[in-house]
């Protein structure tokens, strides 16, 4: 297709759709073909799925939002569901809008979003690939009249076989409801300690987590590797796990779940016109 992007450097190639969002299609290893990030679904590309790829970009907010909206100091700012299957907004609206590409070198893109929804802002991802390192870098710019409150993520999804991995220290961890809402903050229970390197566990998590120092690391002995992650601008990570699914996900997120009717607004950044936020992640693969 030719609205896809590649980069490569020495030991990894990535695929990027810019028109998908921004969406990341793959990422793999150049020498064996392994994945680091989840091989898109068949059809995935054709059918125009964000979330049948390897990740996507999380602006201005990272997943559910209830009650159909929220304030601003101009007053209610509504919003609709926008994922099937979904009842709550969801992961923002870049992710569902095609971005332009303003750089391209064989190693490094920059794609940029002028959205006009749910407010007026402007987006920018910075991508580079070195030395088996994935550099993103994400920037959001408030353009509307109105103040508006801003929150940034990115939504990876790696692949899980039996030896997967994850160690992501964290403080405490939220506990939702069955519309998979946070209804109260706890101390992370032993099951969920990602302290040291464990397997993740065998039931459905769709949790997010707090009290984070923006490291993870992900080993993958059965496909060869490891990846060393760091996270800036961004406290909190989601650990989503399916049960008898092949992937699982591990997202940097600056704000928790429904932060925007949180006591406090915890991680969100009232932005007025002209203002800016930022956050940054890096995946660092290691051969094993």
């Amino acid at each position: 297709m030719t609205d896809l992007l590649h980069l490569e450097d020495e030991l990894t190639r990535l695929t990027l759709a810019p028109h998908l969002g921004a969406s990341l299609v793959e990422w793999t290893v150049r020498s064996t073909g392994a994945p680091l990030l989840r091989p898109p679904a068949p059809q995935a590309l054709e059918n125009g799925l964000p979330g049948k790829l390897g990740g996507f970009p999380l602006i201005p907010w990272s997943n559910r939002i209830a009650h159909g909206g929220f304030d601003c100091p101009g007053g209610w700012l509504a919003l609709e569901a926008n994922s099937p299957n979904e009842p709550f907004p969801i992961h923002g609206s870049a992710w569902q809008q095609p971005w332009q590409v303003t750089e391209h070198s064989a190693r490094e893109a920059l794609l940029q979003l002028d959205s006009q929804y749910p407010f007026a802002y402007c987006a920018s991802l910075r991508i580079r690939l070195d030395g088996g390192q994935l550099q993103i870098a994400l920037h959001v710019t408030h353009l509307a009249e109105q103040a508006a409150w801003h929150g940034l993520g990115l939504h990876p999804y790696f692949p899980r076989t039996a030896g997967t991995r994850l160690q992501a220290p964290a403080g405490d961890v939220w506990l939702c409801d069955d519309t998979k809402m946070p209804t109260e903050r706890i101390d992370v229970p032993a099951h969920w300690n990602f302290q040291q390197p464990r397997s993740l566990p065998d039931g459905l998590v769709d949790n997010g987590f707090g009290g984070w120092d923006g490291h993870c690391l992900i080993q993958q002995p059965d496909l060869g590797y490891e990846l060393e992650c760091r996270a800036s601008g961004s406290d909190y990570f989601l650990l989503y796990c399916p049960v008898d699914l092949a992937f699982f996900c591990i997202e940097p997120v600056s704000h928790p779940v429904n932060a925007h009717h949180l006591p406090g607004r915890p991680g969100l950044r009232l932005l007025e016109q002209g203002q800016s936020v930022g956050m940054g992640f890096s995946l660092r693969c290691r051969l094993l």
